[in-house]
């Protein structure tokens, strides 16, 4: 069908079949829920209710979206339960959704994140600002539209969520069960710093192993919970009988091993009583009293960093310029990537000359971004796609058919106070001749003024070294005179620097009556 067409014309055919399936599911989601109104009417209305295996309207819709759309009963519910949200709850995302202005999978991603908010003016609320800001959400990764959903969802409802987090956390549990192949299952619930750093330490000790090891990461990472528990490092299955990895002690317990957890927030969340969310990196938005309980125990609060004129001319960065790109992007900055940065390769924007750094990228924040490898690799070996990054950290990709996305720092997403103004959608001016006129004017008599001015400062202070030229020529000693002390000062520049600008001219108040 499209053998003979312009990949330009191609992707234009993508983009359009994308916003035309979103048209339709938003069709079928709103016949959905008028079906369920429908139905739930008629229950109400029917006179012939009993009080026992009463079908309600729900379950009638139910049963026939899944007989149309052959679905089994679960998935059809799900599918119900969504429809109702969007009719109900969330109706400006759906009519978003109506527009084509976003997808479904960004939709459901919002109903999921939502459903535990009960009250209806805080769920609308949640429905304006998610609304206001699905438009610029366009190439985000699945990760970053379920933070900016809980960080609204906490926003508008903090204290729901600091109760749903407490009693979440009297629930907390570990549990093993036996399975009949010689494997069991380890399941449980844990506060998200403990899951956090539970985490980072087997990624720690799955990767204390040589090149030749043959399992699999997935493999080393449950092998290190054997590890772990016997308080060793993860021996290395390579075979080999010089490596240093084959076999490994176990070690006295030693004030127990370090794991570096970073927490993305404001200021105001950690030194005040702000009520914004922060971040758990490996985790996802925590809530303020989470961040400041982590700030309190925690061995270094790292803010922006500084970067030298020296340390901008090496290669690598600095362990705090890597820490801030990689807190600060969050995610792979590729447009729709969602692998996380901690696993990510720090890239520069502008390659980094080797053979004279300064002529090349130099290596800092503004000049550095997040890939993972696969899209670093994308990005080193495919000519086809360009890519420029602004000061406040936005990355402007081109691909090759000469479309461009923007991605934004997630880090900056939700916390927005870092971002500049370069990106920010500039405001409307009607144009006005008058304005323009006497704006132009009104610059050019200033203009004048500031010109005049610098000619009298340079001729007054002339004058006043003449005059000390000459007191120095006929007496040879300070002027005992009361009338001009600034004979006596030192000898003036008569000379202006280029910023140089006049003083403010001081006013005087006018009296509070006529003098007559």
């Amino acid at each position: 069908m499209f053998e003979i067409v312009d990949p330009g014309d191609l992707v234009a055919e993508i983009q359009s079949t994308h916003r035309q399936e979103a048209v339709l599911v938003a069709r079928r989601m709103a016949a959905v829920a008028a079906l369920l109104r429908h139905r739930a009417a008629a229950t109400e209305r029917s006179e012939d209710r009993p009080g026992y295996a009463v079908i309600d309207g729900f379950e009638q819709t139910a049963a026939e979206v899944a007989a149309a759309m052959n679905l089994s009963p679960v998935a059809a519910s799900y599918l119900v339960s969504y429809a109702e949200a969007l009719d109900t709850r969330l109706p400006k995302v759906a009519a978003l959704l109506a527009e084509g202005r976003t997808d479904w999978r960004t939709v459901r991603l919002i109903l999921s994140r939502t459903d535990l908010i009960t009250d209806e003016g805080l769920i609308a609320q949640v429905d304006r600002s998610l609304a206001s800001r699905i438009g610029s959400w366009h190439g985000w990764s699945r990760q970053r539209i379920v933070n900016a959903a809980d960080a609204a969802v906490r926003a508008a409802d903090p204290d729901a969520a600091r109760e749903r987090r407490n009693c979440a956390e009297s629930d907390r549990y570990i549990a093993i069960s036996a399975r009949d192949n010689g494997m069991a299952d380890i399941y449980g619930t844990v506060g998200a710093t403990a899951a956090t750093a539970f985490d980072r330490r087997l990624s720690q000790l799955a990767g204390q192993v040589c090149a030749a090891d043959p399992r699999t990461m997935d493999q080393r990472r449950a092998d290190a919970l054997a590890a772990l528990a016997q308080g060793c490092g993860l021996a290395c299955r390579c075979g080999q009988p010089d490596c240093a990895f084959s076999s490994v002690d176990p070690e006295p317990d030693s004030g127990g091993v370090r794991v570096v957890i970073n927490v993305v927030a404001s200021e105001q969340t950690v030194y005040s009583d702000s009520d914004q969310p922060g971040y758990l990196e490996g985790y996802g938005v925590i809530d303020a009293d989470q961040v400041r309980e982590l700030a309190a125990a925690t061995a270094q609060l790292v803010a922006d960093p500084f970067t030298s004129p020296v340390e901008a001319l090496r290669y690598q960065p600095s362990a705090a310029l890597e820490r801030a790109v990689r807190c600060r992007d969050l995610t792979c900055r590729f447009p729709g990537c969602s692998r996380p940065a901690m696993v990510c390769d720090i890239d520069h924007t502008v390659p980094f000359d080797h053979l004279d750094p300064a002529a090349g990228g130099r290596t800092v924040a503004q000049n550095l971004k997040c890939l993972c490898r696969q899209h670093h690799r994308l990005m080193t070996f495919h000519g086809g796609w360009h890519d420029t990054q602004l000061a406040d950290g936005t990355v402007i990709w081109t691909s090759p058919t000469g479309r461009t996305y923007r991605t934004f720092p997630a880090g900056a997403d939700l916390f927005p106070q870092p971002r500049g103004p370069a990106c920010a959608a500039p405001t409307p001016i009607r144009s006005d001749r008058s304005r323009q006129r006497r704006t132009r004017i009104s610059q050019a008599r200033m203009h004048n003024r500031r010109q005049t001015a610098r000619k009298e400062e340079v001729d007054a202070r002339m004058f006043r070294n003449h005059m000390r030229d000459v007191l120095f020529v006929f007496k040879g000693a300070p002027s005992s005179s009361a009338l001009c002390t600034w004979v006596n000062e030192p000898r003036e520049a008569e000379e202006l620097p280029a910023d140089w600008v006049p003083d403010e001219p001081a006013v005087t108040a006018l009296p509070d009556d006529p003098p007559f």
